[in-house]
C-alpha cells in the first residue's frame, strides 16, 4: 500500500541525506521554467578531481553499448573507466567483454548478478540500460549502496516507482541522470529558451510525435530458456512466466509487465521535451487516450496506434502525443519528435539537436540550429555533478525521470481503461468516476525477492 503522505515527496525536497549533506529547497514551478534552477547538494566530501571514476553498466545488449562507448569515450576527458559490464545473458557478457578488450586495449570485468556489483566498493556509478521493469528498483538499490547512477528512460515502470527514487536519491545524497540527453543538446537548450523568451507568443500547445517502423514480431511460443541466460533475474521484479522469444531481448517492450509501448519508449524523449518546453511543472488533470493494434495479428500487448491528449485547464494548455507505426507521413519533416504551438507561429523540433520556427500567417522562417553531440554532452554534465556533488548542475535530474515516464504511464493507463481519466496533480492520485481501478495501476505487484521497498 501508497503511504499517505507519499503524495508530497515530489515536492517536499528539504532533506537531511545520510551522509549529512544539506539540501537547499527549489520548487517544482522552477525546475520546469527553469532547468538550471535545481535543488542544489552542498558538498559532503566530493570525489576529488584527480580520483578516476569506476563505472558499472548494467544491460549490454542493446542501449549499454552506447554507454559503454560515451564513458570510455570521456575516459581522459572526465577521467572515468567502464570497470565492470553487467548483464543477466552470459552470452551477451562474454561477447562484450571480448568487444572492449579489442577495443580498448583490456580487460574488463564482467559480472551476471548486478547485486555483486553493487556490493563493490571500488565501483563509483552505474548506468542503467536493462528493460523497464529493472529501472526503477535498481536506481534505488544503487542509491542505497552509496552508487551515482545514469539511468535510461523511461526511469521507471510506474508512477509510484518516480517518488521512491525521488527520494533514495535525496536520502542518499546521489547523483541520478535521466537519460533524456535532449537536456544537454545546445540546440534544444536554445530553442527552449526561445519558447521561454516568447518568440512564438504564449505557447499553448506541444505535440509529441513517434512513427517508428514496427514490423510483426510474430509468436514464438514458449521455449526452453537459452544457456547462460539468468533467466530469474532477468525477469527480476515482473512476473516469472514460462521463457520465450517474444520477450528476450527486445520486444519486451510491447508487453506490459516489461515494457511501456513506444510512448514509454523512444516517446519519453518527447514527454520530457513537452513538459520542459510548455513550461508546465506538474501532472496534467484530465487524461484520454485511445488506439489500438490495426496492423498486425502478433503476440504485442502494446498499441500500434496510439493518440493521447493530456489536459492542463488552469493554464489553458494541451499535450497531444501519438503514436503510429509503421507506414505514415512525417509532420514538417519530423517523423520523431515535437511541435511547440503558440499565438505568433510554431517550433519544429526534429529527432535530436535540430529545430526551426516558423513565424506569423505566411510561416515565415525564423531562428533555428542543428548541431549533434548531445549524448555525449549529457554523460559529461552527470560526471561533472557527480564530481561536484551538486544537482543543481544536472540537465536530466532524477525529477525529470519521473515526470517524464509518469506522462507516458498516464496515458497508458487511460488506454488500457478505455475512459477519460481525472486526475490531482498534487497528490498524484486518480479521482472521480472508477478512481480505485485507476489508481491500482499506479504501481504493481513485485516478486519477492525483488521488492520496491516502501521505505528507502
Amino acid at each position: 500500500m501508497m503511504e499517505n503522505n507519499e503524495s508530497n515527496s515530489r515536492r517536499s525536497f528539504i532533506r537531511t541525506a545520510a551522509t549529512g549533506a544539506v539540501l537547499a529547497a527549489v520548487s517544482p514551478a522552477a525546475l520546469a521554467k527553469d532547468p538550471v534552477k535545481k535543488p542544489v547538494i552542498i558538498p559532503a566530501g566530493a570525489k576529488g578531481a584527480n580520483d578516476r571514476l569506476r563505472v558499472a553498466v548494467l544491460g549490454i545488449n542493446g542501449r549499454g553499448k552506447s554507454h559503454i562507448e560515451e564513458v570510455m569515450g570521456l575516459a581522459e576527458k572526465a577521467n572515468v573507466e567502464v570497470a565492470v559490464l553487467c548483464d543477466p545473458d552470459m552470452n551477451i557478457l562474454q561477447d562484450r567483454a571480448s568487444d572492449f578488450e579489442k577495443k580498448y586495449g583490456k580487460k574488463v570485468m564482467i559480472e551476471q548478478d548486478f547485486r555483486r556489483t553493487y556490493e563493490d566498493k571500488t565501483i563509483d556509478a552505474v548506468t542503467i540500460a536493462t528493460p523497464n521493469h529493472w529501472h526503477a528498483l535498481q536506481t534505488i538499490w544503487a542509491c542505497q549502496a552509496g552508487k551515482d547512477v545514469y539511468v535510461e528512460k523511461p526511469a521507471t515502470h510506474n508512477i509510484y516507482e518516480g517518488k521512491k527514487m525521488i527520494e533514495a536519491a535525496y536520502k542518499y545524497n546521489r547523483i541520478v541522470q535521466h537519460g533524456v540527453q535532449l537536456r544537454s543538446s545546445v540546440a534544444i537548450r536554445e530553442a527552449v529558451k526561445h519558447l521561454e523568451e516568447g518568440l512564438i507568443g504564449r505557447v499553448y500547445m506541444s505535440r509529441g510525435l513517434v512513427y517508428r517502423w514496427r514490423p510483426d514480431i510474430g509468436n514464438k511460443g514458449i521455449s526452453q530458456t537459452p544457456p547462460g541466460l539468468n533467466y530469474d533475474l532477468w525477469c527480476g521484479p515482473a512476473p516469472m512466466r514460462p521463457f520465450t522469444k517474444n520477450l528476450v531481448h527486445y520486444n519486451w517492450h510491447w508487453h506490459w509487465n516489461y515494457g511501456n509501448g513506444d510512448v514509454g519508449n523512444q516517446g519519453i524523449h518527447e514527454t520530457d521535451l513537452c513538459m520542459w518546453g510548455l513550461g508546465v511543472d506538474h501532472l496534467p488533470e484530465r487524461i484520454t487516450s485511445m488506439g489500438g493494434k490495426f496492423l498486425w495479428d502478433d503476440c504485442k500487448e502494446v498499441p500500434e496506434i496510439q493518440s493521447s491528449i493530456y489536459h492542463y485547464p488552469k493554464e489553458k494548455k494541451i499535450i497531444q502525443f501519438e503514436v503510429r507505426n509503421w507506414c505514415t507521413n512525417e509532420e514538417d519533416g519530423a517523423s520523431v519528435g515535437n511541435i511547440f504551438y503558440g499565438e505568433k507561429g510554431y517550433m519544429v523540433v526534429k529527432g535530436y539537436g535540430t529545430y526551426e520556427t516558423y513565424l506569423g500567417e505566411k510561416r515565415e522562417k525564423g531562428p533555428g540550429r542543428s548541431e549533434k553531440g548531445e549524448l555525449t554532452l549529457h554523460f559529461q554534465n552527470w560526471f561533472d555533478a557527480i564530481r561536484a556533488r551538486d544537482m543543481s548542475i544536472q540537465n536530466g535530474p532524477v525529477q525529470t525521470g519521473h515526470l517524464a515516464s509518469s506522462l507516458a504511464h498516464l496515458g497508458n493507463i487511460s488506454y488500457r481503461l478505455g475512459r477519460q481519466l481525472e486526475f490531482d496533480s498534487v497528490a498524484e492520485r486518480f479521482i472521480g468516476e472508477g478512481e480505485n481501478e485507476a489508481n491500482n495501476m499506479l504501481t504493481r505487484d513485485y516478486r519477492a525477492p525483488y521488492l520496491l521497498p516502501e521505505i528507502v
